[in-house]
């Protein structure tokens, strides 16, 4: 049984934004399927070249069962076509030029140095295919003096900033819990993608898409170096604070339940005194109104402290989905501290698309979040994560015409 539904990519009725461009996935791991995971949302015929056996490591990366294919490559890898292929046999590389010609895109995210070494670097695959938009995500830039370490997802971040600004003032660097390294990296790597494929409809011409993740760590951080040019120093840790040390509150509050995400997080902006204000209100703290400490964003910053102390009183006799509805009825940010199982299983998350549940071959009905796009002449039509090479047959045959007896060679000889 396949994973590919009658609307995937492969039959495409063309109503998808994306549903005339060929990806060629060379990539592996998150950084790299989360951009060609992302393309293929939009309708894109992704393309997942893997290693006959066992295929890309993430199938196989921390799996709850061996004889599976693991949530985690599960989570990057819909809307996708597996074509098994090894790339160090010389009729499997002939099988990668003969794709190339016939797609839009080729990307790769291996370590530094291995795809030049397999005979497929940017000037080999643009002379086959001069259109080809070529993208590349690698942890450091290729001309710095890190260009030959590898990175993940916490390497990217440590590098980029993110732990140096996350955690307690008085504690250590901690990791974030989301992956802005890895997926961050995919993300912006598919923003140039579709740039450069955009701009080869005025050239004719394709280029080389390069993304190095300490610098999509970086960017997401910018609004730290605005922090660093008023304080003229590095950015410190200020928990939950704001990082430009100027609006209070600015906290996680405990709510009614005890439990460990039983927290309402609270704002009030910096921008000026409204929303202070109906805090106060909201509260039944109107005799703060006029109270000098509290008179600016920063000198409620300064006096924090009494803040969260009234702050707290209040939350602890509601729960944190009272706290949230009440302030943000009242017009004062405010939310809910949501675990990922609240948010799994909210139905209006599920109705709206945020979650979706795709059929697997293997595990049935598999829920996983959707796509956060919404666009209104492209509706999304996902399909589960390939099994290992089940798109080869319909692949080699529909774009490189071999017949089903050189398909059949391929495989005796372990190419495929």
């Amino acid at each position: 049984m396949l994973n590919t539904p009658q609307d995937s990519p492969s039959t495409s009725t063309g109503t998808k934004a994306l549903s005339d461009i060929r990806i060629l996935d060379l990539t592996q791991f998150e950084a790299g399927p989360s951009c060609t995971q992302m393309l293929g949302w939009l309708g894109a015929d992704v393309i997942k070249v893997e290693p006959p056996g066992m295929g890309e490591q993430g199938r196989r990366a921390s799996t709850d069962s061996p004889e599976v294919d693991s949530v985690y490559f599960m989570l990057l890898n819909a809307n996708k076509r597996s074509l098994t292929c090894n790339l160090k046999s010389e009729k499997g590389k002939d099988i990668i030029r003969a794709l190339i010609a016939e797609s839009d895109v080729f990307i790769e995210n291996f370590g530094p140095g291995v795809i030049e070494r397999l005979g497929f670097s940017y000037e080999e695959v643009s002379r086959i295919n001069p259109r080809i938009v070529y993208a590349q995500i690698k942890g450091f830039d290729a001309d710095g003096p890190y260009a030959k370490l590898l990175s993940f997802d916490n390497i990217a971040q440590a590098a980029g900033g993110s732990l140096s600004v996350t955690g307690d003032a008085d504690g250590r660097p901690l990791t974030p819990g989301v992956n802005v390294g890895d997926t961050g990296a995919g993300l912006h790597c598919s923003v140039g993608i579709l740039a450069a494929l955009h701009q080869r409809e005025r050239t004719g011409k394709g280029q080389r898409v390069l993304i190095n993740m300490q610098e999509v760590v970086i960017n997401f951080g910018r609004i730290l170096y605005a922090a660093q040019a008023i304080f003229g120093r590095a950015v410190p840790r200020r928990g939950n604070s704001h990082i430009m040390g100027a609006a209070a509150p600015c906290e996680v509050y405990p709510c009614k339940g005890g439990g460990p995400n039983d927290y309402c997080l609270i704002y009030s902006s910096r921008a000026g005194n409204k929303q202070w204000e109906s805090l106060l209100k909201v509260m039944g703290k109107e005799e703060l109104l006029g109270d000098p400490r509290f008179a600016s964003p920063q000198l409620r910053y300064d006096n924090s402290a009494v803040i969260n102390e009234f702050i707290t009183e209040w939350s602890l006799q509601r729960d944190k989905y009272e706290c949230m509805r009440i302030l943000g009825e009242a017009g004062v940010p405010a939310s809910a501290v949501f675990d990922t199982m609240e948010l799994y299983e909210d139905p209006a998350l599920r109705k709206q698309g945020a979650f979706v549940t795709l059929p697997h071959a293997d595990r049935g009905d598999f829920t996983m979040p959707g796509c956060p796009v919404r666009m209104s002449d492209s509706p999304p039509t996902p399909f589960a994560a390939p099994l290992l090479g089940d798109g080869n047959d319909g692949i080699l045959a529909e774009l490189i015409g071999l017949s089903t007896q050189d398909i059949e060679e391929l495989r005796r000889d372990k190419v495929i």
